[in-house]
C-alpha cells in the first residue's frame, strides 16, 4: 500500500475541539524521493522505491552513489519499497506529506526500543508470587516451574522465560492522523508509535 518514510521527532499533546488533552506523536514525514520504479516485465512485480533523509557522501559506497545519481538525487539514509501506488512516478519525483489527509488512519511500522536482557515480569507481564510465606524468600520475580520432571524431561519450545527484550520490528494499525503540517513536513499522530526519538518509521495509508 502507498505510504511514506518518516522520522520520529518526539511526543507532545494537543487540545481537541471538545477541550480534551490528546497525547500525540510528532513525525517528520518526507519529502521522499523516488529512486527506483519496479515494473512487472523487468522485476516480476510493481513497486516504487522511496528514499528519505540525507546521508554523507563520505559514508556512501560506489554502488549506492551510482544508484542515487541515476535518480538525480543526493545520497539518502533510508530506502523502502511501497506497492500499490495509484499514481505513476518517475525517477527523481518528490512525494510529500500531502498524500496523507487529516482525520485519516495510517499504519506505522518501526523498530521498538531495545530493553536488553529482562526477566519475565518486565518481558511478559508476570505478576510475581506476592508475599513471602512458608519460608519463601527473594522469589517474587521468579518465573516458577518450567515443566514436568520425568515426562517430558525437557522444556517445551516457546516457554516464556527471561531474555532480550525490544529491538524488534513492530507495526501498529489504524492510528489516527490528528494534523498535517505540509510546510514543515510534519504529522501529528494520536497516541504513541514504536521506536526511540530519531528512529525511522514506515507510514502506510
Amino acid at each position: 500500500m502507498p505510504g511514506l518514510i518518516g522520522k520520529k521527532i518526539g511526543m507532545t499533546s494537543v487540545f481537541s475541539a471538545d477541550g480534551k488533552n490528546v497525547p500525540c506523536t510528532v513525525i517528520e514525514a518526507g519529502p521522499c524521493v523516488v529512486t527506483q520504479v519496479k515494473k512487472m516485465d523487468s522485476d516480476g512485480y510493481e513497486a516504487v522505491q522511496l528514499a528519505f533523509d540525507e546521508k554523507r557522501e563520505k559514508s556512501t559506497n560506489k554502488p549506492e552513489a551510482g544508484h542515487f545519481k541515476k535518480a538525480g538525487t543526493s545520497p539518502k539514509a533510508k530506502l523502502v519499497e511501497f506497492k500499490e501506488f495509484e499514481d505513476e512516478f518517475n525517477l527523481g519525483d518528490i512525494i510529500s506529506v500531502d498524500i496523507i489527509e487529516e482525520d485519516s488512519f495510517v499504519d506505522i511500522c518501526g523498530i521498538s526500543k531495545g530493553k536488553g536482557f529482562q526477566g519475565v515480569v518486565k518481558r511478559y507481564g508476570f505478576s510475581g508470587v506476592g508475599g513471602q510465606t512458608h519460608g519463601q524468600q527473594d522469589r517474587d520475580r521468579a518465573p516458577g516451574s518450567l515443566g514436568a520432571s520425568s515426562t517430558p524431561s525437557r522444556v517445551f519450545k516457546g516457554m516464556r522465560m527471561a531474555g532480550r527484550t525490544g529491538g524488534e520490528r513492530v507495526k501498529v494499525d489504524n492510528l489516527r492522523v490528528l494534523k498535517v503540517i505540509p510546510e514543515s513536513n510534519l504529522l501529528l499522530i494520536k497516541g504513541s508509535v514504536p521506536g526511540a526519538k530519531g528512529s525511522y518509521l514506515i507510514i502506510e495509508k
